[in-house]
């Protein structure tokens, strides 16, 4: 299976030209280098190295339970170096070596799975935070935690678009908590090191990103859309429908990823997304509707017993913090995006059964 579109990875590096020559010759390690998005930053490092004569260096690490889709590309490039483990124990760390930039993109993300995996979900974003820190601050690296929209919570609608300053309106119990609350403990963290030691952190907080190499069984709203079709199915939404989100094709997200580690300001959290449209759910399955060219049935159904209810009613953010400091914009619609996932997925899923 093709992991990536070729347009992708190309229309990211293009775009990214200035940013990745700041990276030449630096050294990066990236947790969670299996998942979603660490295959991404994989896949654009590796592109990047094939047509560039000063290298930049990955030490990946993953425990693979999710995912070990890594393409011939990534794996027949000398320059990256994967490793199996754990981040949450110290000794896989011991022996790594020097980096340059520290990327905890470890996570368990989708809500059906941290839903089953409560306290591994806590620990990644904990422990896991906790050691890659210690080795930033030994190493004096820069460090770049992937946090969540989701510390956001349901924001009061005087609050939307979200900023960076909300505060947040988040539940310490339920079924959402362990992925919303380690997550604001993983930035809670990075704040410390700050100003305790002067380790150089920045937070993302990406908001709904999506696009080739989301497992069919992600069992979050953009592949399972796509799933259903290739089915011929008709197209589920939970709860009432009204639910609003913005959506960020995962091109401009890596832009706005890479943005953040190259030039972020000390200790500041980034919102990287798209704040527009806004749109209900029962609205993108129109989206997909138009983007496949068949007639698709929509149908509103409960939540599955698997997947926590208790989602916030709406999510889209302010990104003028981005814009102003790192030059960063999102172009790609979600016309086209969605159109791009759905030709991806059309070859790459089987249909959900």
């Amino acid at each position: 299976m093709n992991i990536f579109l070729d347009k992708d990875i190309d229309e990211i590096c293009n775009l990214l030209t200035d940013t990745l020559q700041e990276l030449e010759g630096k050294s990066i390690l990236i947790s969670g280098a299996g998942g979603f998005l660490g295959r991404y930053f994989l896949k654009i490092i590796s592109h990047y190295n094939s047509i560039s004569n000063n290298k930049i260096a990955i030490t990946g690490v993953d425990n693979f339970i999710s995912s070990d889709l890594l393409d011939d590309e990534i794996r027949s490039d000398e320059n990256i170096k994967l490793i199996q483990g754990d981040i949450c124990e110290k000794k896989i760390l011991e022996d790594i070596g020097f980096h340059d930039y520290i990327v905890h993109a470890a996570g368990i993300a989708s809500p059906f799975y941290y839903r089953a995996k409560p306290l591994e979900t806590l620990k990644v974003a904990v422990d896991g935070s906790r050691n890659l820190l210690d080795l930033a601050q030994q190493m004096s690296a820069r460090y770049i935690f992937f946090s969540s929209s989701e510390i956001y919570g349901d924001p009061h609608p005087d609050f939307v678009p979200i900023q960076e300053s909300y505060r947040g309106n988040v539940a310490t119990q339920g079924p959402r908590a362990c992925y919303d609350e380690s997550k604001r403990l993983g930035e809670t963290l990075s704040y410390i090191y700050h100003h305790e030691y002067g380790t150089h952190t920045n937070i993302i907080r990406p908001f709904n990103i999506y696009g080739p190499g989301m497992q069919e069984m992600d069992y979050r709203v953009m592949p399972n859309f796509a799933s259903r079709i290739k089915g011929g199915y008709p197209l589920r939404i939970y709860g009432p429908g009204t639910q609003t989100r913005t959506f960020c094709y995962i091109v401009d997200a890596m832009v706005g990823f890479l943005k953040v580690i190259v030039y972020g300001k000390p200790a500041e959290p980034y919102n990287i997304g798209n704040p527009t449209p806004e749109v209900t759910i029962s609205d993108l399955a129109d989206v997909f509707q138009k983007a496949s060219g068949k007639k698709i049935d929509k149908v509103v159904v409960d939540y599955p017993d698997s997947y926590p209810a208790d989602e916030p009613m709406r999510r889209c953010p302010d990104i003028r913090k981005a814009k102003l400091q790192l030059s960063y914009k999102p172009e790609i619609s979600l016309e086209v995006g969605v159109s791009r996932f759905l030709s991806w997925s059309e070859n790459c899923y089987v249909g959900e059964q």
